[in-house]
């Protein structure tokens, strides 16, 4: 769609741009002000967990840098800012009291970035658990679903005269499966029924945290964050195709069904049965499930491509730690396009079939793009960081979404991962996402060449026509 004044892609008016932080990547101050340690601090504290021995005690310092930080935003123009609160700094056991010094850290925050004319979109979740509630049994234990409840509950009750959009949990597929399952994520745990039954604690409180929110303040926008993918088969053999289907139903059905549509799929249920027997799931969990949401939180960077098994399998590797529990056999390639430092495949076209897929199957609903963004290897050059790639990731993404919103999905705003560069999980800081290139050493912030792009992006509310013109803006 073409713009009047001449841009190639123009956004709805009241289009919301954004960019995305966690706590745990970017805040520090691991040990004060009453924060206690999280299954991310004691996971990555241990020998073998984070490449390079890293972990988040001190990461960009947005504990102490906050103020810096949002002038920074505001120097993009960001309408909005998405970041997520650390359950162990506002309840450092999991349960009880808040601790007034996490509040505090928080409300300067929102306060600061109202200041600024920034909307604060709080994640309650972003994969922090208390190492107190892993250390009781963690998400496959039923109770921490009610205990993130009531921390839900309390963080409203605290931010919720300044603060109207919440998301509950970032990434549920993450928590339960990586964490879990395979293993690959905190607390590290390696069993398929645990994971299982994970995601289905992490779903309900969710659903009751949307329920207690809402009975304070019914007209918050409301939401989860799940990261979808595009699935594709290896080939049209019946085998990949099954593959695909069944990566689909553990990537993205597993989570969309309960939530908007309160059910479990049949076949990934099917599926696991060797696994669990769902036997985890009481009367009335999937009403709350699915208790109704404002918004849905999209997270999208790549696609999966799947082929079915290579002969039979042997038992230890059918059994073996995975993130797929019951589909352990299910082999994942690639199609040779370019990859970004990740080794993700780019297929911004996969956004487009994300988002008209969610659109076209699940009951109509406002959707946010909460995360979108790409790894590339970032270099500081005469003080300077340009980063063309990550333009051009940006670019194609925002195009996709473009195409989507004129298809009649309705999306309403796009999050940029990340605002800066950071603690990238088991990864530690050997991976820069950023829009702004973070030195660890000093905590010297610069704007890359993407920054200004964006900044770009927002102040015209549009797309220009040729690369060109994009990288002349990005100087």
């Amino acid at each position: 769609m073409t713009s009047p004044n001449g841009h190639v892609v123009a956004f709805p008016p009241d289009f919301l741009w954004g960019a995305a932080t966690a706590a745990y990547q970017i805040e520090g101050g691991a040990t004060e002000g009453g924060r206690t340690p999280s299954i991310w601090d004691t996971f990555s504290r241990t020998p073998g967990k984070v490449k390079g021995g890293d972990t988040g005690d001190v990461a960009c310092d947005h504990f102490h840098r906050s103020s810096e930080d949002v002038k920074l935003m505001a120097g993009l123009g960001l309408r909005s800012y998405r970041f997520s609160l650390a359950w162990p700094r506002i309840q450092p056991d999991g349960r009880g009291p808040a601790n007034q010094e996490g509040l505090d850290f928080y409300r300067r925050l929102v306060d600061d970035l109202l200041g600024h004319g920034i909307e604060p979109w709080v994640t309650l979740y972003h994969w922090d658990l208390p190492q107190a509630l892993e250390d009781a049994g963690g998400w496959p234990a039923r109770d921490t679903a009610s205990r993130f409840a009531e921390y839900a509950e309390l963080a409203h009750r605290a931010l919720g005269d300044r603060v109207r959009h919440w998301t509950t949990l970032n990434e549920p597929w993450c928590s339960a499966f990586l964490g879990y399952g395979s293993g690959a994520h905190a607390p590290g745990r390696s069993d398929g029924a645990d994971a299982l039954r994970a995601a289905h604690h992490l779903m309900l409180g969710h659903g009751l945290a949307v329920q207690a929110m809402r009975a304070a303040q019914p007209d918050h926008n409301l939401g989860i964050t799940v990261n979808l993918y595009a699935v594709s088969p290896q080939t049209d053999s019946p085998a990949d195709v099954d593959a695909a289907r069944r990566i689909d139903g553990l990537a993205n059905r597993i989570f969309l069904d309960p939530v908007l549509r309160g059910q479990y799929p049949a076949d990934v249920v099917e599926d696991v049965r060797e696994v669990t027997d769902f036997g985890f799931v009481r009367e009335g969990d999937m009403e709350v499930i699915s208790t109704p949401l404002s918004v849905l939180g999209i997270n999208y960077y790549s696609r999966y491509v799947v082929a079915g098994p290579d002969g039979e399998p042997t038992e230890p590797y059918w059994r073996a730690p995975s993130n797929w529990p019951g589909s352990e056999t299910v082999r994942f390639g690639d199609r040779g396009l370019p990859v970004t430092d990740m080794n993700w495949e780019i297929d911004a076209p996969g956004l487009v079939e994300v988002l008209e897929r969610v659109h076209r199957e699940y009951p109509a609903i406002p959707i946010y793009i909460t995360e979108n963004g790409s790894a590339f290897v970032d270099k500081v050059v005469d003080g300077a960081v340009d980063d063309p790639d990550r333009v051009a990731y940006f670019d194609a993404h925002l195009r996709a979404c473009a195409e989507a919103i004129e298809a009649g999905v309705p999306l309403r705003g796009y999050f940029a991962w990340s605002l800066m560069d950071n603690f990238e999980w088991a990864w530690g800081y050997s991976k820069r996402f950023g829009m702004i290139y973070v030195d660890y050493d000093t905590q010297v912030r610069i704007p890359k060449s993407s920054a200004k792009w964006y900044a770009e992006v927002i102040r015209r509310n549009g797309l220009s026509h040729s690369g060109s013109e994009r990288q002349e803006r990005a100087q």
